[in-house]
């Protein structure tokens, strides 16, 4: 039996129980807000994700050892905005605590119980007494409306917040998820997303919870790229809380996890800094998935595709050659290409088509930017194999080199 998701409003607050805020603390000169609570219900389980850079925030650290130590259970994230707290020493440790059981103190829980995730520049402490000064307009300012706000304060060079709820009815009860994310730039990463935060209102045992999210972030954030760059505080932290699951819906719980967790990456690599344009990579007849998403995603982090598409220029050949270094093996003899409807090879060979039609493809969907039809699709098929994978990821135009050039001066 098929079960429908249904897009709601409400966004992370969207499954019940789930309190959220954001406000401003002063935590950033621009006056935008910048510290964000997310509060889950009694019991909740939580599954999370993490950069695997050598070089990572110590709030990283410290989200992955609690949940380990607490066997996947969890109750609040709080995340400041305008400092990533990464390469800033012992301090960083030192901070991370005092934040979190600050909060914990104030919400009658266990410092254990609070995870933490920061995100700006690296190598900036947090200002500690701006952060505790906000923790009580924060807690009280918690509701089961705060979905919006909270997904504001967690931005830094977003133009747009990430968020989405989904709701389908499983097993004679409503079920819902709420999403919300973070990320335009340093995108590349190797275990979830930038930030992200994700509300189920159905019970899931820690272990099955834990192996759903993985599945679906290798699926979703594990699949897009802007840079190229893999942050050095990527987190993804899902929380279930409600009554529990009967097992036969697992399967449907997981294609809705998986589909939320798809919108909000897309809606990253969508907001790449200084792109017009999404671009999705499909890739087919692959030995298996796990290859054929990589090499999606080598072709969407290729700069020289993206600077093709940017330039609205169809150069197949930028497409072919960063699906060979990849590092999966397929038979260039047996590859297939299109740009949208537009089919330029066949059989590993060139084929004769409408450059100016193709060219003309590219620019009707750099004018869509952020709508429907913002979406430039290349498709490779590799052969006969069982494989299919999807990427997403942007243009690179020059306005991600100005938006970077001068980052902190």
């Amino acid at each position: 039996m098929t079960h429908s998701w249904h897009p709601i409003p409400g966004g992370i607050t969207a499954p019940s129980g789930f309190l959220a805020a954001g406000i401003t603390a002063g935590l950033k000169a621009s006056g935008n807000p910048d510290l964000s609570l997310l509060l889950a219900p009694e019991g909740a389980v939580c599954a999370g994700t993490f950069t695997t850079s050598l070089v990572r925030a110590a709030c990283v650290d410290l989200c992955a050892e609690r949940l380990v130590a607490s066997g996947g259970h969890a109750r609040a994230v709080l995340t400041n905005s305008g400092q990533a707290n990464a390469c800033t020493g012992d301090r960083g440790l030192i901070d991370s605590l005092r934040a979190t059981q600050a909060l914990a103190d104030r919400l009658g829980l266990a410092s254990e119980e609070v995870l933490i995730c920061s995100t700006g520049v690296i190598g900036v402490p947090i200002p500690m007494n701006t952060l505790l000064a906000g923790l009580d307009p924060l807690a009280e300012a918690l509701s089961s409306a705060g979905g919006a706000a909270a997904a504001r304060a967690i931005l830094t060079t977003d133009l747009v917040d990430k968020q989405i709820a989904l709701e389908a009815e499983l097993g004679g009860r409503t079920v819902r998820l709420g999403g919300m994310a973070k990320g335009s730039g340093m995108i590349h990463p190797n275990m979830a997303t930038m930030l992200g935060t994700l509300s189920c209102d159905a019970g899931v045992p820690a272990e099955i919870w834990q192996a759903m999210v993985k599945r679906a972030v290798d699926r979703s954030f594990n699949a897009i790229t802007v840079d190229g760059d893999t942050s050095t505080n990527d987190t993804f932290l899902a929380f279930a809380a409600g009554e529990p699951l009967s097992p036969e819906f697992y399967g449907a719980l997981e294609a809705g996890l998986t589909a939320v967790s798809q919108h909000l990456a897309k809606a990253i690599a969508r907001d790449g800094e200084g792109a017009t344009c999404l671009l999705e990579v499909r890739v087919e007849g692959a030995v298996d998935d796990a290859g054929a998403r990589a090499i999606a995603r080598t072709v969407c982090g290729s700069s020289l595709v993206k600077c093709a598409v940017h330039g609205r220029d169809p150069n197949w050949g930028r497409i072919v050659a960063a699906a060979g270094r990849a590092g999966v093996p397929f038979d260039p003899e047996a590859v297939a290409l299109w740009l949208g409807e537009h089919q330029l090879m066949a059989a590993g060979q060139p084929l004769t088509f409408d450059r100016a039609a193709a060219s003309g493809y590219l620019r009707q969907r750099a004018a869509g930017a952020y709508l429907q039809d913002d979406t430039v699709q290349i498709r490779l098929r590799l052969g006969d194999g069982p494989g299919c994978g999807l990427a997403w990821g942007c243009d690179l135009s020059d306005q991600y080199v100005r938006i970077n050039a001068d980052y902190t001066t």
